[in-house]
């Protein structure tokens, strides 16, 4: 037991869970939707709801549990909402857009360039999580990206 990680292997510092109506649709959602790997779940011992499952986009784990009202786990459906959005950046953001609408999730903001320097779309999957997916196509100085922002917010101010 002395070498066990404190931190495991693979996972971040901060790892976000997701909790959901229907686990198991939702895992099969986010392996079509985003490439998501499913490394593994375990199930209540009705067999039916996820108590909890490892899945991984990219280098980034997350993961996902079945609403359980009971032990105060609810989801966004649940809620009306959530307040909390999912980044994931990736080579190209038109195609994994795309392929997330193709799947079930429905479309907020397509992908377009942001003064930031990414190009960033936002999305609704069909258990209520908002996710946002963004290619870095520009790195820019402090200053650089405080002079868009400003010239930004007065464009908007003006529709």
């Amino acid at each position: 037991m002395a070498n066990v990680k404190p931190i495991p292997e693979g996972v971040h510092t901060i790892t976000p869970t997701l909790v959901v109506k229907e686990g198991r649709k939702a895992i099969e959602f986010y392996k079509a939707a985003f490439g998501a790997k499913d490394l593994g779940a375990f199930y209540m011992p009705d067999g039916q709801k996820v108590m909890h499952a490892d899945l991984q986009i990219g280098d980034s784990h997350f993961y996902l549990g079945d609403e359980m009202v009971e032990m105060g786990a609810r989801s966004p459906q649940s809620l009306g909402g959530s307040p909390v959005s999912l980044l994931i950046y990736t080579e190209d953001v038109d195609a994994l857009y795309k392929r997330a609408v193709n799947a079930g999730a429905t479309a907020q903001m397509p992908p377009a360039d942001q003064f930031w320097g990414d190009r960033y779309g936002r999305l609704v999957d069909p258990f209520g999580h908002q996710w946002a997916i963004a290619t870095r196509k520009e790195s820019l100085s402090a200053e650089e990206l405080a002079r868009r922002g400003k010239e930004a917010m007065v464009e908007a101010a003006r529709k």
